[in-house]
């Protein structure tokens, strides 16, 4: 990889929800094809990861930061925050819904930057929740990297089958 980043990250729109969705999807198949059930994760995909969930996120007041390579702006990327729908989840709490980059950008600093996007857009709350899978160490190594520690777990819904995840937080200035 070249010096520097081969990628730019902007703010995304309602006009970006196929982007989101894309990238979500590939994203999610690349990080968990030989893990975990690969019917479940078609069915996870075609459900979560549609153009009309994302469009559905953002009208409800989420937010989301597409990262994009460059030249050509092909979506690699994208952070999105929203209202928690965890059970951790207390009075000034926000999460971390999404955190996703395709395995070639990893390393370059474009997770550092998507969280940057997720913090600052945060601020003014009390923590910043995320869900992820108990056994994905290189994510785990990554939000421990980045401030964030156990609170719980839960059980996610993976097209049909139950998987165990840990629910992690970051405190944030008031």
């Amino acid at each position: 990889m070249e010096d520097g980043p081969t990628w730019a990250i902007r703010e995304a729109g309602e006009a970006d929800a196929a982007a989101l969705a894309l990238i979500g999807a590939a994203t999610f198949l690349e990080t968990f094809a030989g893990i975990l059930d690969g019917e479940a994760i078609v069915g996870h995909c075609a459900a979560q990861h549609q153009e009309a969930a994302y469009r559905a996120y953002l009208a409800s007041g989420a937010r989301a930061w597409l990262a994009e390579a460059q030249p050509g702006g092909a979506p690699i990327g994208f952070a999105l925050i929203g209202r928690p729908d965890l059970a951790a989840a207390e009075a000034g709490d926000i999460e971390l819904k999404r955190i996703y980059s395709l395995s070639r950008f990893h390393g370059s600093g474009l997770g550092a930057a998507l969280m940057r996007c997720a913090l600052d857009a945060a601020a003014g709350h009390r923590r910043l929740l995320l869900g992820v899978y108990a056994r994905n160490e290189r994510a785990l190594a990554f939000y421990r990297k980045q401030g964030f520690v156990d609170v719980g777990t839960r059980q996610f819904n993976v097209g049909g089958k139950l998987y165990n995840d840990r629910v992690l937080a970051r405190p944030l200035a008031a």
